[in-house]
């Protein structure tokens, strides 16, 4: 979660730079929801909400479903200069913040981790 918000505030400041200031937080919202500029990031925050809801649970998350969901994060965070679209905006993402270069390079190992 940390990282997707890296990602959002990126994103965010990329998208001033180009289009100038988001004035309010609902145009932001409505922005990462509906604009062409945030849709590579949709199917993150989607997983993201996926995620939430299975630790918001009152069940224990079985073994298995956990390592579906770090599959899934696996397969969600592989950047690619000519991939799909998620591929090459996460892709332009650690290019041009440092940060989150280093959370894609920490998150790689705790995947190494767990293989």
């Amino acid at each position: 979660m940390k990282l997707h918000k890296a990602l959002l505030n990126s994103e965010r400041h990329a998208y001033e730079q180009f289009h100038g200031p988001i004035k309010t937080t609902g145009e932001y919202f409505q922005l990462v929801v509906g604009h062409e500029w945030f849709e590579w990031l949709r199917p993150m925050s989607q997983f993201i909400v996926q995620m939430d809801d299975v630790l918001q649970s009152k069940e224990p998350v079985a073994d298995e479903r956990v390592m579906e969901l770090l599959a899934e994060a696996e397969q969600l965070l592989q950047p690619a200069e000519y991939g799909t679209v998620l591929e090459r905006g996460y892709y332009r993402a650690i290019q041009r913040d440092p940060d989150i270069a280093v959370m894609h390079a920490d998150i790689s190992l705790l995947f190494k981790k767990h293989k």
